[in-house]
């Protein structure tokens, strides 16, 4: 296997990351069987917790700050990005969520431009263009409008965007922990809060951000752990990835997670895409590659 011998150590390493992202996504879809979208969050979330504690009684962090209604805004988009992306996981193919999700590159483009200042060249502003074309052709709106599981798969986009592109601003303030830690704190105490607010609310539109909170038992604990792994493996990869190769790179090979998590959620039982589904989901991860590039 010469060609794999011979890659760049970021691909690799971004390769990986994605099929472990997707492994993620899997596990999770499979604890969400058992127990409601927002505890797989809360699970999701606290081990995060645990480890970057930890890491910071190891190491204090030494920043800035000054910017604590940034850090609570970056947390709380990543937070209710999270919320409907695991419920899309559930609820629709693999595949299908994580192309929303993915979604996030034209939005970030879109936020950065508009909140930030940065210019957008012809060539990104017709990648955007393609990637929302691919969007109508995945939603496929009817005269009814968009369905409840495309207006969160399009939030899920929404809100990591605004979350990444708050980061660009943090990171001028904040040690990295500290960033990572104002997403999972609020992804940790979030659910909390939600959990004892369940019992006395009963509107089923709200039903992503709403659960009881079931102890797991059983094989279900496998499934949690093996969503915990699998997302920090992920994360490291992805981490590896961006400091041995550039950005632009990276960042294209990243596209990989959606065929990995077409091809892992039919192995759980999810159906082949349709033709038009495909397309739009070529469409986004060619805008996504495009701005990459004009970045």
């Amino acid at each position: 296997m010469k060609i794999i011998e011979n890659m760049n150590k970021g691909v690799k390493y971004m390769l990986l990351a994605s099929l472990t992202f997707a492994f993620m996504g899997a596990f999770a879809k499979l604890a969400s069987e058992h127990m409601s979208s927002l505890e797989v969050v809360f699970f999701r979330n606290v081990a995060g917790v645990l480890i970057i504690g930890f890491a910071i009684l190891k190491k204090p962090m030494r920043h800035l700050g000054g910017k604590p209604w940034l850090l609570f805004f970056r947390g709380m988009m990543g937070f209710v990005a999270l919320l409907a992306f695991f419920y899309n996981i559930a609820h629709i193919p693999l595949g299908d969520a994580m192309t929303f999700s993915k979604t996030s590159t034209i939005f970030t483009a879109i936020f950065a431009w508009m909140f930030l200042k940065e210019k957008l060249t012809l060539g990104a502003w017709s990648a955007i263009g393609i990637g929302f074309i691919g969007i109508v052709m995945i939603t496929q709106p009817s005269g009814v409008g968009l369905s409840k599981y495309d207006i969160l798969g399009i939030f899920s986009g929404i809100g990591a965007a605004l979350a990444y592109t708050s980061i660009r601003e943090l990171k001028k303030y904040y040690d990295t922990r500290a960033i990572v830690l104002s997403f999972m704190g609020v992804g940790t105490a979030g659910p909390i809060l939600l959990f004892l607010l369940s019992s006395y609310i009963t509107i089923p539109e709200l039903d992503f951000m709403l659960g009881e909170f079931v102890m797991p038992s059983g094989v279900v604990w496998f499934y949690v752990i093996g969503m915990g792994l699998f997302a920090t493996l992920s994360q490291v990869l992805m981490t590896k990835a961006y400091g041995e190769t550039s950005a632009g790179i990276v960042a294209t090979v990243s596209y990989m997670n959606i065929p990995f998590s077409i091809a892992v959620g039919m192995m759980l039982g999810d159906s082949l895409p349709s033709l038009l589904v495909t397309f739009g989901i070529l469409l986004i991860i060619l805008s996504g590659i495009m701005v990459a590039k004009a970045k």
